[in-house]
């Protein structure tokens, strides 16, 4: 595996119509760059990412080792050039170039590109024109014929020594890699892209259709000789909670109120505790395929306010441990999480520390 990403992210957005540029704005509660990031790291297919911004100090988060952020030029072939000088030194074999604009693409889109490069320098994703194209000579419009028109895409693959020594000898701006490619006759193979790799060019481009909100809920009692785990950590505590699964009622109301806010009855449905199957399950393995249902149906979680409900464990003591565990394994910013610690001032079974329950409401959207 000797392929390289590049993701440019220095544009000044001006078309966006906001205070700071567009890549940095939340796009489903992450930075716009941040969802090329995480499919390129998904994929598994790079061996390193390099993130080209106008000012590195606008990029809080810390990425893994193999994630570079480096400052961009003035125009969008100064930034891709100075990716290209950054990763000479590692000797790559191919390099992908994207803009940080297209989020939508998919993890099958780049291993067809690389798949592609085995046999081509440079191949680029198109997709047809679904709209009549006119163009305008001084005060006529004529039509462009659709079935001869289509829309070029990024991520774009290359094999980076072709592209590099093109690269060196361009002289006039362009608007992308293809385009160097083909104003020096070079071959370039063109494949099918992707609809949904949509550019964001306007704040209109990031639609929220519709705000949903589900409470969710758990209660367990506590027994001995079991391990305790509360939002997918494991807590030191003389019991654990009784339960056909680990008994995490952090978790277990955490998927509740999802599978409420849309409106998908609730965990006994998905996973009933007559199956044997499920037995001693971990509550994260039920979490996953919740998740990918929340993805499937273009869902994205908002934020979550979790009440835990018990006399001990002491939530101060394990907040910040449980809140990092649930932001790994639900894939969203630590922000959007709040947990609170309740009591019941010695009152039934949790006052009696013989049972621990949790409250949960979460408040999810859709994007078009």
């Amino acid at each position: 595996m000797n392929n390289y990403f590049i993701i440019l992210a220095s544009g000044q957005s001006k078309r966006f119509n906001s205070r700071e540029p567009k890549q940095f704005n939340l796009y489903k509660n992450k930075p716009l760059f941040e969802h090329s990031i995480d499919k390129a790291l998904k994929s598994k297919l790079f061996k390193k990412i390099i993130l080209v911004v106008n000012n590195k100090k606008r990029v809080k988060k810390k990425f893994p080792r193999n994630i570079f952020v480096i400052k961009g030029g003035k125009e969008r072939s100064d930034s891709s050039f100075k990716a290209l000088k950054y990763i000479k030194k590692f000797k790559p074999g191919n390099v992908l170039i994207h803009d940080a604009a297209r989020p939508n693409f998919s993890i099958k889109l780049l291993k067809n590109l690389i798949t592609s490069l085995k046999k081509n320098k440079a191949t680029v994703p198109f997709v047809n024109s679904k709209d009549s194209i006119k163009y305008k000579i001084k005060n006529q419009l004529f039509n462009l014929d659709k079935n001869k028109s289509f829309f070029t895409q990024t991520p774009q693959g290359f094999r980076f020594n072709d592209l590099y020594k093109l690269s060196l000898k361009q002289k006039s701006v362009i608007q992308d890699e293809a385009t160097l490619f083909i104003q020096n006759d070079c071959k370039v193979k063109f494949i099918k892209g992707e609809n949904l790799n949509t550019k964001i060019t306007f704040k209109e481009d990031i639609n929220i259709t519709k705000t949903y909100y589900g409470i969710g809920f758990d209660i367990h009692r506590l027994i001995k000789r079991k391990k305790l785990f509360l939002g997918g950590v494991r807590i030191p505590f003389h019991s654990g909670l009784k339960g056909h699964s680990d008994g995490d009622v952090i978790l277990h109301a955490v998927i509740d109120g999802l599978l409420g806010a849309m409106r998908k009855n609730d965990i006994g449905t998905f996973f009933p505790d007559n199956k044997n199957k499920f037995k001693n399950i971990r509550s994260p393995k039920m979490l996953k395929p919740i998740l990918e249902i929340l993805n499937k149906n273009n869902f994205y979680i908002n934020n979550l306010d979790i009440n835990l409900i018990c006399e001990r464990p002491k939530v101060s003591k394990h907040r910040d441990k449980m809140i990092k565990s649930l932001s790994n394994l639900l894939n969203i910013d630590k922000k959007l999480i709040n947990l609170k610690g309740k009591t019941v001032e010695k009152l039934g079974l949790i006052g009696k520390e013989q049972a621990i329950a949790c409250e949960v409401i979460a408040s999810i959207s859709k994007y078009d």
